[in-house]
């Protein structure tokens, strides 16, 4: 919004030179009434944003509900209320370690282009370049990456790990990346005024690589550290589908992510009232940020009808489970330059995440890798494709009003290859950090011995091992209290036995 501003000795002139002192004491009551205008039109502006703003990151919150419903009809039901209890704690322990320190390390500025330096525990805020509307929407960001995180350690990993990881993720591993990226001190960040990677910065508009490389990574480095759940494996190395016990649970999760999605991208322009200024008063953010939900919307299509079919070839039958994980994949792919393409080109990056899901999970299978969400190959997978889609189909008008004019674009978009060589740099830069990181922590973590439940509480299943009994009671425990208890646990699915092996067309077997 231009600035309005009023001086009375622009009025006084124009207001006649036969009374001076009447022409300059009009002119002052002039200015002050139009300065008291600017003001209300200045606060209005604010009230708008921060309204937005605030929007958007309840959507982005409603996301964990999305995450706890995904996550818990993709494992068994004997894992479920460990499963639930997880994401619940991510979003709690994140709140707190977020807030004490890593908010600070994301966005603590003035700092260096590591790390932030201030605003620990919220301090000096709000002030005049960020409010709390701005921190809400940053933590539930920093929940998201941890909720990825847990889904590739589910069904097997210890309660006290889950709060460790969560803390020091939320708190510190994700907020230093998004410092890199995200803060205008960060080195590889577009918004920097000076010295600009390759002279663009990498172009992570709302997080395939911040949020969701981030998240799958820490994963892949937690599933791979504690090994595959017992019997994913069979005795001569083949592939047994441990399938989760409810896809209504995964089409609802799945359905509660696209609507949270829409506050994820469009939500990170982060103000709408913003005008371009090119002679369109039709025409400004707030269209940026409708094309943004548009490109977004296309690329989960596609990449989900893509993998409707690419399965119905490989497998042989319409798989549900299979289709929702393809459009996640295409929401993570295109979440990095969802602001700065066209539509069109948003058909093809979900096309390709697709393809990449699919060849990542082909690739998983071959080498015993074993991740119940799928969260390393979707979230990590897919999240590096995004950054190199936006590298190649980054349009040059759409970059200029996100970020600035002359700034380099996607490649083949004609404008050269700086651009997609800084998204390089930004997917070795976090595979590194979170390597170095996560990785230590969870090898840490399995030496001390907090990182995996025992053989006997596997079989058995962490609901009724850890939590207390079973996530579902299909009967009143008062109408079975004169029953012997191997009856009322009769009632419930054993969790100790082995179901009965189904073989799937593709030749897999199910338990």
């Amino acid at each position: 919004m231009a600035t309005l501003s009023c001086d009375p000795s622009d009025l006084v002139p124009l207001l006649g030179s036969t009374a001076t002192a009447n022409s300059t004491a009009v002119a002052e009551f002039l200015c002050s009434r139009f300065t008291t205008i600017a003001n209300s039109f200045s606060s209005t502006t604010y009230a708008i944003d921060n309204t937005y703003l605030l929007f958007s990151a309840y959507l982005v919150f409603a996301m964990q509900l999305g995450f706890a419903m995904l996550c818990a009809g993709s494992v068994r039901a004997k894992n479920t209320m460990n499963i639930m209890l997880t994401n619940v704690l991510d979003a709690a322990a994140g709140g707190l370690s977020y807030y004490l320190f890593g908010f600070a390390f994301a966005f603590g500025a003035p700092s260096n282009s590591f790390i932030g330096r201030h605003l620990f525990g919220l301090s000096n805020f709000p002030n005049p370049s960020t409010d709390y509307s701005f921190f809400l929407y940053q933590w539930a960001f920093a929940i998201a990456a941890a909720g990825i995180t847990s889904g590739s350690i589910a069904e097997r990993t210890q309660f006290v790990a889950y709060l460790i990881y969560s803390s020091i993720l939320t708190g510190f591993v994700y907020p230093i990346v998004s410092h890199w990226f995200w803060s205008a001190d960060g080195w590889a960040s577009p918004t920097r005024s000076n010295n600009l990677l390759f002279n663009s910065g990498a172009i992570d508009f709302a997080g395939s690589g911040v949020v969701h490389m981030v998240g799958g990574i820490a994963g892949l480095w937690g599933a791979v550290i504690e090994g595959p759940r017992i019997g994913r494996f069979d005795r001569s190395g083949r592939s047994v589908a441990l399938r989760g016990h409810s896809a209504s649970l995964v089409v609802l999760g799945t359905f509660l992510l696209w609507f949270g999605w829409y506050g994820f991208n469009p939500g990170s322009f982060l103000t709408i009232s913003k005008s371009y200024n090119d002679g369109r008063t039709y025409y400004g953010q707030w269209s940026a940020i409708g094309r943004t939900g548009v490109t977004t919307t296309l690329a989960g299509c596609t990449a989900a009808l893509t993998t409707l079919f690419t399965k119905r070839l490989l497998v042989g039958h319409w798989n549900v489970i299979d289709v929702c994980n393809g459009l996640l994949g295409g929401f993570a792919a295109i979440t990095s330059g969802c602001a700065v393409v066209e539509p069109w080109a948003a058909v093809i990056c979900g096309f390709i995440a697709s393809w990449v899901l699919t060849g990542f999970n082909m690739l998983a299978e071959k080498v015993k890798y074993d991740d119940p969400l799928e969260a390393a190959q979707l979230h990590g997978g897919c999240g590096a494709w995004g950054l190199i889609f936006t590298g190649l189909f980054a349009r040059k008008e759409y970059v200029a009003e996100v970020y600035q004019a002359g700034r380099p674009y996607g490649l083949l978009m004609g404008g050269g290859g700086r651009l997609l060589a800084a998204q390089l740099v930004e997917i070795m830069a976090i595979i590194g950090w979170v390597s170095v990181t996560m990785g230590a922590l969870f090898y840490g973590l399995k030496k001390v011995k907090l990182l995996r439940i025992s053989r006997e509480d596997e079989m058995a299943g962490m609901d009724l091992t850890r939590h207390g009994g079973f996530a579902y009671v299909y009967n009143d425990e008062e109408d079975l209290s004169g029953k012997p208890s191997g009856f009322m646990m009769g009632r419930i699915e054993p969790a100790n036995e082995t179901p009965p092996q189904e073989h799937s067309p593709s030749g897999m077997a199910a338990v």
